[in-house]
């Protein structure tokens, strides 16, 4: 089987436009069309019109067999036989015309068959098909106090549909969306009937927002738990004392920091995480924050601290 030229049976370029390819065909059919040619190849000639025109005239036939077109002349075709590459119509639709059936490219060639014949009937059954919509999966990310507190937000999502001819194009779209108070990263938010449309007149899928927290400035978020990192001066830590710390809901609380505290000790404030069911927990992770030696003074007291706990050895775990 030979690979068919269909610009070259209508006579025009690989850049012509669709107007171009009509005005060809019509010209064409007029010269060759049985009941008033005299060529004595005209029937031939008006089946290899009319499938050219059958494939030129689609744009979604047109874009995969000129895809298929250059895909073959870089590797030609071995010994002068030609067959498609198995998923050569990938990302292609073709549809049969409402008063299109099988007897309609009865005459065509077995390379027309080979293409596009396959890949029509499974188009032909899609029409047939019902089905629920797919569902789809988009991500959303909120802030903190979004989480906290709930909010109603407009989101715009990019989605592949498909226009009234079948063929696939990008839109997008707006929708508004309720967040309720309590969401932690990882729940799913599901906006019923925003996913593909049905098949058949069946119902469409839903739309599954994945809820992902930006970055905040004091607190990290695990699960519907909350992390602080709670700086102390070396007396703070060493004294115990009582310490001032914002809430992530507003306001301030007194917290106790135990004497001899030690860096990454967690103090647990209960309940004052995320929302929920069972209410998540603010952590605070102690960070003792050195004070600079960057005055006579400061120098001084430093020089006081290391006489005064001259027995203290913090390397001597290492072993030199």
């Amino acid at each position: 089987m030979d690979f068919k030229d269909y610009y070259s049976a209508l006579g025009i370029d690989r850049t012509a436009s669709d107007d171009e390819v009509r005005k060809a065909y019509r010209k064409l059919a007029r010269k060759y069309h049985p009941d008033v040619s005299k060529e004595p190849d005209a029937e031939q000639r008006m089946r290899d019109i009319n499938e050219a025109k059958d494939v030129l005239g689609d744009k979604e036939k047109r874009a995969a067999y000129d895809a298929l077109a250059e895909r073959v002349a870089r590797g030609g075709s071995p010994d002068g036989h030609f067959q498609p590459p198995p998923g050569w119509d990938e990302g292609f639709e073709f549809r049969r015309g409402p008063n299109q059936g099988p007897a309609d490219h009865a005459d065509f060639s077995e390379f027309f068959s080979s293409l596009f014949g396959e890949a029509e009937r499974r188009g032909a059954a899609r029409q047939n098909y019902k089905a629920r919509g797919e569902d789809h999966h988009a991500a959303i990310e909120i802030t903190l106090e979004d989480a906290l507190n709930g909010a109603e937000r407009e989101i715009t999502l990019r989605a592949q549909t498909v226009d009234a001819q079948g063929h696939p194009k990008w839109d997008n779209r707006t929708l508004s969306v309720k967040i309720p108070p309590g969401v932690h990263p990882g729940q799913f938010i599901r906006l019923a009937g925003q996913g593909m449309p049905g098949h058949g007149g069946e119902p469409p899928g839903d739309l599954y927002l994945e809820v992902r927290i930006a970055p905040h400035k004091l607190y990290r978020v695990e699960e519907r738990d909350l992390y602080m990192t709670l700086p102390v001066t070396p007396a703070e830590a060493a004294l115990g004392a009582q310490v001032q710390v914002p809430t992530p809901t507003g306001g301030v609380v007194e917290v106790t920091v135990p004497r001899n505290a030690r860096n990454g000790l967690k103090l647990r404030l209960k309940g004052r995480g995320l929302a929920g069911k069972t209410p998540g927990d603010l952590y605070l992770l102690i960070d003792i924050a050195l004070p600079p030696a960057d005055s006579d003074d400061a120098r001084k007291a430093y020089e006081q601290l290391a006489q005064a706990t001259a027995s203290f050895h913090p390397r001597q775990h290492l072993g030199v």
